[in-house]
C-alpha cells in the first residue's frame, strides 16, 4: 500500500469523506510533504559535507548560531521548531560554513527526539572535522506539547551536548554559552 493510500485510509478512519473537494488531493499532498519532511533518511554525512573540509591554522572557536530547524517528534509525528547553535575547536581543519547547517538539517529531517538530535549533530561535526571539541545547543518549541496534552504555549526545550574541550574545559564551555 502506497503512502498516499495510507493517508486516504487514515482520513477515512478519522471520519472524513475523502472524496469531498477539499480532501480530494490531500493524501497525495500529505505523502509528498511527509517524504520532504523526512528526507534526512535519504542523506548521509559524506554527501552532505561533500568534501568541504579545508586545512586551516585556525585554533579559535568556530560558531554558527541560530540555525533554524524543523523536525517531527517520533512520538506524535508533530513538528518541533527551533534553532541550533553549533561550535567546534578546529584541529587543523575547518568545515565549509553551509555544511554545518546541512548537518543540522539532515538529522532534523528524520523522526526524532530533541535530545538525540543534539547528540547526532555534535557527533557528526566531531567525526567530520576531528575537532578538539564540539558544542551543540538546540532550543525548540514542540507542537506535541502546545497543541495537545498539557497545551503549554510558551514552553520551550533546551538541550546541549558538549564533547572534548567543551566538556572538559569550563572556560571554553563558558565562552561558548556566553556567545550564544
Amino acid at each position: 500500500m502506497s503512502l498516499e493510500q495510507q493517508y486516504t485510509a487514515i482520513l477515512g478512519q478519522l471520519g472524513e469523506d475523502v472524496t469531498r473537494e477539499g480532501l480530494r488531493d490531500t493524501p497525495k499532498r500529505a505523502a509528498k510533504a511527509m517524504q520532504y519532511l523526512c528526507q534526512g533518511y535519504q542523506q548521509n554525512l559524506e554527501e552532505v559535507t561533500n568534501g568541504a573540509l579545508f586545512s586551516s591554522d585556525a585554533s579559535e572557536m568556530v560558531l554558527v548560531r541560530d540555525i533554524e530547524l524543523y523536525s517531527l517528534c517520533e512520538h506524535h509525528l508533530l513538528p518541533f521548531i527551533g534553532k541550533a547553535h553549533v561550535a567546534y575547536l578546529p584541529n587543523g581543519k575547518v568545515l565549509g560554513l553551509s555544511k554545518v547547517a546541512r548537518i543540522v538539517d539532515m538529522y532534523a529531517r528524520r523522526l526524532q527526539i530533541q535530545e538525540n538530535l543534539s547528540r547526532q549533530i555534535a557527533e557528526a561535526v566531531q567525526q567530520v572535522t576531528g575537532a578538539l571539541g564540539v558544542a551543540v545547543v538546540v532550543e525548540a518549541q514542540h507542537m506535541c506539547m502546545m497543541m495537545r496534552g498539557v497545551e503549554k504555549q510558551n514552553s520551550s526545550m533546551v538541550t546541549s551536548v558538549m564533547l572534548g574541550e567543551f566538556r572538559d574545559n569550563a572556560a571554553t564551555r563558558s565562552e561558548f554559552l556566553s556567545l550564544i
